[in-house]
């Protein structure tokens, strides 16, 4: 049976990996490089911290998936070569305004009740942050600190995903744009951009924006829209920032990478000097000696999102055998997607119980 995998960035290739690992026949179709790719330009967290305010188990999945990692990442080494750099020694968020401060408190609060208590988070105020993190700055009120947070190369992760769904047996296709995907007595027959037809018995749209079109095609809603996010990144510096935050991380060359705006701006993928630079006074807010730091890069790449913002997971009801599959937290969730995900594509017994993530939901 070929499952045909519509979407080559993380998410795709992460279960790909995991149904070539469970025996399945998989066909990867990958879209051109000028495509807008969140898998190219995304922070790299592995993140769990005040994610699920609201629905506990939109974290309980993320720490689910975030405690898979470390054996997920050894085991792509091991097949592949590629040392995807995980360091998992937990995350800080760092205040510079007290409301702020205490709303997040208030967060993690709450997800520890709606945990039952099962939710593990310190916070520290610029004295006591300041004995662990020397180069903090007088500005930073306080911060969150949380142990299951990391971070990783995610371009590393995406060679490793890419080699190991190759070595795993399965075929992927680069530079294929589907245009058209139908239903077929056997499964189903996408239509590629240059006149090629490939078929298979199911098929995963894990096609990021390009989802919009696909996905009502196979009887989802799909509702779906981009969000801008802006990044820079500074020149190596020495080691000092050993755990990343959700605004800052040390990437394993040296620079800073500093990151992430938040904008509404449909499909404009491109940086703008005022956004730049506002991450860069927050940056030199926390870490002082930033400011005599040079800017080597910066650019803008687009979240996924739903109107919720948590991830959709959705068999398809008038096109049995088709899966939809959206999130923007495709890092920290690539280890529950290889490990867990094919269970819940294949409705084996050990599925895990996603029903909270379907597009029903949304029903008004």
């Amino acid at each position: 049976m070929t499952t045909m995998i519509i979407g080559g960035g993380v998410v795709g290739l992460s279960v790909a990996y995991g149904l070539l690992k469970q025996g399945q026949d998989v066909v990867v179709l990958d879209g051109a490089d000028g495509d807008f790719r969140a898998s190219r330009g995304n922070f790299g967290l592995v993140w769990v911290q005040g994610k699920g305010a609201g629905c506990v188990e939109y974290s309980l999945w993320s720490r689910r998936s975030a405690g898979l990692w470390a054996s997920f990442a050894q085991e792509l080494q091991d097949l592949t070569g590629f040392d995807l750099k995980l360091v998992q020694t937990g995350g800080f968020e760092y205040f510079t305004i007290a409301a702020e401060l205490e709303n997040q408190v208030a967060k993690l609060l709450a997800l520890r009740n709606a945990s039952n208590g099962d939710y593990t988070f310190e916070v520290l105020d610029n004295v006591a942050l300041k004995k662990q993190i020397p180069e903090i700055g007088p500005k930073v009120l306080g911060a969150t600190y949380c142990p299951e947070d990391g971070h990783v190369n995610p371009l590393f992760l995406l060679k490793a995903l890419s080699s190991a769904v190759q070595k795993k047996g399965g075929v992927i296709h680069t530079g294929t744009k589907v245009i058209d995907v139908t239903s077929t007595d056997a499964g189903f027959m996408v239509v590629l951009e240059n006149g090629k037809q490939l078929n298979g018995e199911k098929v995963v749209l894990s096609a990021g924006l390009g989802a919009i079109d696909l996905g009502p095609k196979l009887g989802f809603r799909a509702p779906i829209r981009p969000q801008q996010g802006q990044l820079m990144v500074t020149e190596k510096l020495p080691t000092f920032l050993y755990h990343p935050s959700g605004t800052l991380r040390q990437v394993n060359e040296g620079g800073i990478q500093i990151g992430a705006s938040k904008a509404e701006l449909g499909l404009h993928d491109v940086e703008d000097v005022l956004t730049i630079a506002g991450l860069a006074r927050h940056a030199i807010d926390v870490f002082p000696h930033l400011a005599k730091a040079k800017m080597v890069r910066s650019w803008a790449a687009l979240r996924i999102m739903s109107p919720d913002g948590l991830p959709i997971y959705q068999h398809s009801t008038t096109h049995p055998g088709a899966t939809f599959i959206t999130c923007h937290s495709g890092i920290t969730l690539a280890a529950a997607h290889a490990e867990l995900l094919p269970d819940w594509i294949m409705n084996n017994n050990a599925a895990p119980d996603l029903s909270v993530f379907n597009e029903g939901r949304f029903d008004v």
